[in-house]
């Protein structure tokens, strides 16, 4: 499978690296602390979503502010040692131009750059929870992504792992390829699925990058 692109788009979280054990980790503390039952903790989609709209689901809008700060709190600390490289991502950034790709995440900006870091990834542009009104799987978070890049959207691919951000990508009017690092393959709608980073490699020429998918 080959994808042509002049701008390659990448969720964090299940995409480049893996901190899901810390989220959970985190999380399931934070719940406890603020006296949700697990039955409602449980019914709760942790993955790919930004932290306001978790805490919206579980606490009344008056505790949120100091929830927030506290679960932000919580992850910031478990950073370290609690991240890891997923296959095959260092390797494909390493190949890319600076200007032709962008990591694009529902964490907040000083966590994302946290992890990121903890991992030796640093990319050129972030976009965040904190550039965004809409989280994914509104596409405005790789709208955004493609007008700092300076890329037409339909000239930009999606990798992403979970459900919401695949469709932030399709109503972005964008290519998407999924990784099945977190989610089963059957819930993965894309143009192409494969199990990691490991699977494509990206040819750059001056008029743009033909992306290999191995399915």
């Amino acid at each position: 499978m080959k994808i042509s692109a002049d701008a390659l788009l990448f969720d964090n979280d299940g995409t480049l690296v893996s901190s899901l054990d810390s989220v959970l980790r985190c999380w399931t503390r934070w719940a406890g602390e603020q006296g949700i039952a697990a039955e409602d903790f449980a019914r709760v989609e942790l993955h790919g979503r930004p932290a306001d709209d978790i805490i919206a689901e579980l606490l009344p809008a008056d505790r949120a502010p100091r929830a927030r700060a506290r679960i932000d709190e919580l992850e910031l600390e478990d950073v370290p040692g609690g991240v890891k490289l997923l296959p095959g991502a260092a390797e494909l950034l390493a190949g890319l131009p600076a200007g032709r790709w962008a990591v694009v995440t529902s964490a907040y900006r000083e966590l994302a750059e946290a992890r990121l870091a903890e991992v030796a990834i640093r990319p050129g542009t972030l976009i965040s929870a904190d550039d965004i009104t809409r989280g994914k799987p509104h596409p405005e978070p790789f709208l955004l992504a493609a007008e700092r890049l300076g890329v037409d959207p339909a000239r930009c691919v999606v990798f992403e792992d979970a459900p919401a951000g695949l469709a932030a990508g399709r109503a972005a009017g964008m290519r998407t390829v999924a990784l099945a690092t977190t989610t089963d393959r059957a819930e993965l709608v894309a143009d192409v699925v494969v199990e990691d980073l490991s699977a494509v490699s990206v040819q750059v020429s001056d008029g743009g990058m033909e992306i290999t998918c191995r399915v």
